[in-house]
C-alpha cells in the first residue's frame, strides 16, 4: 500500500538548508519505495531560512529586491523579502540585521536598522500585511533601529539624535512618533521561537547578550536602556492616535516573546500593535505543513543537534505534535542527539550512520540520504 509521507525538517545549521535536507531524505525514501507520496515541507522557527522554507512551499511566493539596506554594524547588505499571493510580505530579520553579517561584535552598537528598511520596502510595493521572522539578530536594541528606519525619532536630552545601537538607549530623553509609519491594514505577525520577556535575568539582554559579545556590565547596559526605551516609547503612544493599541503598550515587557531578536519583539508589539506567535506553529500554516500533516501516514522531522529544548517551540517538537493520524508513524533525522528521542519516535543520527562528527559534517547530502533509506526501511511496512 502507497503511503503519505511528509518531510518536513528545520535546517541543518553550518551544514544544509531545510530545503536541500528534506530533499535528500526524500530522495533515499524514494530509493526504497518509489510509489509513496512524498511531500516536502522544509520549516522554520522564524529565525535563519524562514525565507527559503516559505517560498519553497509556497509555488506563488515571489523573492523581492529591496536593494542595499543597512546591515547590523551599517555597512550595507542586500535586502529581500518574500511577497505571498494574498498580500502578505514576509520579512527575515536575520536576512538585514543577523549577527552573522556583523565583521566582528558590536553588541551596543550593532542595530535592526535594515531590517526597517526592507519592512519599508515591502509597504511602499503595497503590502497589506507583515509577518516578521525574528531570529538570529546581532542586536539588543529593543527593534529601535528598525523602528526609525520607519519613521520613529529618537533624541538625547540635548534634543539630540540617538546614535543606532542598544547602547545609546540609556541617553534616551525623548521619543517621537509623529512620523512613525502605520502598519498595514491586515495587521503584523512576529514569528518567534523563545517566549523571553524584554528585561530582567530572563530578559534579552540578559539571556542573548552574551552569545553577541556582550560582557556583564554590558548586559547591565543594554537592560537598562531596553527599560528606559521601554518607559519612554509608552509616553506618545498613549497621547496619540497610533493605531498600535496604546492601552496594551504598559505591561508589555513581560509579554512572552517580547525579548525575541534582542527586544525587537517589545518594540513592535507596543508601536506597531503586532501578534507575537510560535513561530515554527506559524510557518507550519503558512507553508500547508499542519493541514498535511494530519492526513500522513508518516512525517520525518529533523535539525542538526536534538536536545531537550527541540521540543520546546522549536521545528522539531511542533512537527510531532502535529501528528494526529492514529497510525501514524513519526521520525527524528538529527545530526546528533543530546537528549533521548520522545517514546515511540523512530530515529537516525547523522553521526552514528557516517562514523564520526568529521564525515558526517563533510558530506551531509549523503548522510541525510541514508537515513532516508533507513527511514523507509524501518517505517515502510
Amino acid at each position: 500500500m502507497a503511503l503519505q509521507v511528509v518531510i518536513a525538517p528545520d535546517s541543518f545549521k553550518g551544514s544544509l538548508d531545510a530545503a536541500a535536507a528534506a530533499e535528500a531524505i526524500g530522495s533515499g525514501w524514494r530509493a526504497v519505495r518509489p510509489l509513496d507520496e512524498v511531500l516536502l515541507l522544509p520549516q522554520a522557527d522564524g529565525g535563519e531560512g524562514t525565507l527559503d522554507a516559505i517560498a519553497t512551499a509556497v509555488p506563488a511566493s515571489r523573492l523581492r529586491d529591496a536593494g542595499p539596506v543597512s546591515g547590523p554594524d551599517g555597512r550595507p547588505v542586500e535586502g529581500h523579502w518574500l511577497q505571498l499571493p494574498d498580500g502578505t510580505a514576509v520579512v527575515e530579520l536575520a536576512l538585514s540585521s543577523g549577527l552573522p553579517l556583523m565583521s566582528r561584535p558590536d553588541p551596543l552598537g550593532a542595530s535592526t536598522r535594515g531590517m526597517g528598511e526592507v519592512i519599508a520596502a515591502a509597504l511602499d510595493d503595497g503590502a497589506t500585511a507583515l509577518a516578521i521572522g525574528l531570529g538570529g539578530s546581532a542586536s539588543t536594541d529593543g527593534g529601535s533601529g528598525a523602528l526609525r528606519a520607519l519613521g520613529l525619532e529618537l533624541f538625547d536630552a540635548d534634543d539630540r539624535p540617538l546614535p543606532d545601537g542598544g547602547g545609546a538607549l540609556s541617553r534616551l530623553a525623548r521619543v517621537d512618533v509623529a512620523r512613525m509609519r502605520r502598519p498595514p491594514a491586515g495587521g503584523v505577525r512576529l514569528l518567534s521561537d523563545v517566549t523571553t520577556p524584554l528585561l530582567g535575568a530572563a530578559g534579552a539582554a540578559a539571556v542573548f547578550g552574551p552569545q553577541k559579545g556582550a560582557s556583564a556590565a554590558q548586559i547591565d547596559e543594554l537592560d537598562a536602556g531596553l527599560a528606559r526605551w521601554a518607559a519612554l516609547l509608552e509616553r506618545p503612544l498613549v497621547m496619540t492616535d497610533c493605531p498600535s493599541q496604546p492601552e496594551r503598550a504598559r505591561g508589555m515587557t513581560a509579554v512572552p516573546g517580547a525579548g525575541a531578536a534582542g527586544g525587537t519583539g517589545y518594540g513592535f508589539l507596543a508601536a506597531w500593535g503586532a501578534a507575537i506567535e510560535a513561530g515554527a506553529a506559524a510557518i507550519a500554516e503558512l507553508t500547508g505543513f499542519a493541514a498535511a500533516a494530519a492526513s500522513a501516514d508518516v512525517i520525518i522531522t529533523g535539525e542538526g543537534r536534538f536536545d531537550q529544548t527541540s521540543t520546546s517551540g522549536k521545528v522539531v517538537g511542533h512537527a510531532l505534535s502535529l501528528s494526529t493520524k492514529p497510525t501514524a508513524r513519526r521520525a527524528i533525522v538529527a545530526g546528533s542527539f543530546g537528549s533521548a528521542p520522545p517514546p515511540g519516535v523512530w530515529s537516525a543520527s547523522l553521526v552514528d550512520l557516517a562514523g564520526t562528527l568529521d564525515a558526517a559534517l563533510d558530506d551531509p547530502t549523503r548522510w541525510l540520504y541514508a537515513a532516508g533509506i533507513a527511514a523507509a526501511t524501518a517505517l515502510g511496512t
